[in-house]
């Protein structure tokens, strides 16, 4: 039987959104994160750093930026106990320099995933999937890493039809 796990970082709070500072309630991978689980019936999982970043937009991503030059691999706050039950993995998070947050990786070189299909997503506001499905490969080793999609963050909310041509495609 396939099951299907849908993992992601999501910031809320202050987040760039069509050229100026918006405070989200929600973020936007967790917008397309729960989107995904609802089109797919996967589960969810949010991952979350053990220490919160910045409040404020402009010192988390000067934050996020020293971490990818240092190669820093952030605490994660929990991690999900079986793994193994799952074939598929989305795995969602906004592209930060070029890339996923470095707790991203954290999480994912926590697990073998041989033999998994990773299928990647990201949100952004013009930075398209940068490096991050390079990184996955590197990082996920042994598995199917899928070609990703790119969400432009202001417009995650409405970005349904597209979610689901999308999975009818790499799923």
């Amino acid at each position: 039987m396939s099951k299907t796990l849908i993992v992601y970082y999501s910031r809320k709070g202050e987040n760039y959104w069509k050229g100026s500072i918006k405070n989200l309630s929600k973020g936007n991978t967790e917008i397309v994160a729960e989107m995904i689980a609802e089109l797919t019936g996967g589960d969810l999982f949010e991952v979350n750093t053990a220490k919160s970043y910045p409040a404020d937009y402009y010192a988390c991503i000067e934050e996020a930026k020293d971490e990818i030059q240092r190669g820093d691999r952030p605490e994660v706050q929990r991690y999900l106990e079986n793994l193994e039950d799952y074939d598929k993995v989305f795995v969602g998070y906004p592209n930060w320099w070029g890339t996923m947050p470095m707790v991203m990786f954290t999480f994912l070189e926590h697990y073998d995933l041989s033999g998994k299909k990773i299928i990647p997503f990201c949100t952004n506001e013009g930075s398209g999937m940068g490096r991050s499905e390079r990184d996955l490969k590197k990082i996920c080793k042994g598995a199917d890493v899928k070609s990703g999609l790119s969400i432009h963050g202001a417009k995650a909310a409405q970005s349904r039809p597209e979610i689901e041509a999308w999975i009818k495609k790499v799923v």
